[in-house]
């Protein structure tokens, strides 16, 4: 059976470890803090790489930022991340076969071929995190557009600039239904600048923290609305740390009253914390 060496890269932490086509971690995934430069960066990599390429046929990443559609290129600035990050050059970095992909796509992915999306042919991924990351399934392909930067999650919630979004523009969804969206959102109705998402979400049976999740669940449904009514999916998939923080049947219920399109489901996430990982690996071995 093959075997990927499938590294995560995001902005303050890299895992890896090594997985099979069943989708299956075979090694214990170790764990990096991200260094702060390019060069310290391509340093690790080569240094995960010189370790582990001799087991492996392929190397396979995971990676925040958009993916170009040959797999091997970043696309634009990524954020939170080194400088210079999006020039590196992944292929020189192994004598194997290396394959690069979006880590919320990688995500999607792992659950269409081992998780809560498999059998669905049609299906959108949201992780819920600090930000939201997306990935869309179409026909049993991944979906990503004409370069590779489909499935970002920046449409717009409303219209008069009231809350800005790490893209620099206003008011995407991004700026609602991310854990980050969840603290403005608790900002603006307790009038409190110190509140935390953990003060909301530890004390979510005394009034004002109730408004306060139902108003951040709402926004969420909201853009599930849109999605769905955009791309007709079987399910959409929640992921990510605040994913755990919502009421899936609600959102089910209420969505498929609202929608102009064919019932759907939305489901949880269950291809695990190393769904990118997975996905990435599954990719680049050409499994389906």
């Amino acid at each position: 059976m093959k075997k990927a060496l499938a590294i995560d890269v995001g902005g303050t932490k890299i895992y890896n470890t090594i997985i099979n086509e069943k989708g299956e971690i075979l090694t214990e995934v170790e764990k990096h803090h991200t260094p702060k430069t390019f060069n310290e960066i391509r340093a690790l990599f080569e240094e995960i790489i010189s370790k582990y390429e001799n087991e492996v046929d392929v190397i396979a990443f995971a990676t925040c930022g958009a993916v170009n559609n040959e797999n091997n290129k970043i696309l634009g600035s990524t954020g939170n991340i080194a400088a210079g990050y999006p020039e590196m050059d992944f292929n020189s970095l192994s004598k194997k076969p290396v394959f690069v992909e979006n880590d919320a796509n990688a995500a999607a992915w792992a659950e269409h071929v081992i998780g809560s999306s498999k059998g669905m042919p049609y299906s959108v991924m949201l992780t819920l995190g600090t930000g939201v990351g997306g990935g869309i399934i179409l026909d049993n392909k991944l979906y990503k557009g004409k370069n590779g930067a489909a499935g970002e999650m920046h449409f717009k919630m409303r219209t008069d600039k009231h809350r800005k979004c790490t893209c620099g523009s206003y008011d995407c969804f991004e700026a609602y239904a991310s854990g980050t969206g969840l603290k403005k959102t608790a900002e603006e109705i307790s009038g409190d600048p110190d509140i935390t998402t953990y003060d909301v979400i530890e004390n979510n049976d005394r009034p004002m923290m109730k408004k306060i999740l139902e108003k951040w669940q709402n926004d969420i449904l909201e853009g599930i609305i849109g999605l769905a009514n955009i791309f007709d999916p079987d399910c959409i998939v929640l992921s990510g740390s605040m994913a755990e923080f919502v009421d899936i049947d609600y959102l089910e219920k209420q969505a498929n009253k609202e929608i102009v399109t064919t019932p759907f489901r939305v489901v949880k996430a269950s291809a695990g914390n190393y769904s990118g990982m997975i996905g990435a690996a599954l990719l680049a071995l050409g499994v389906k």
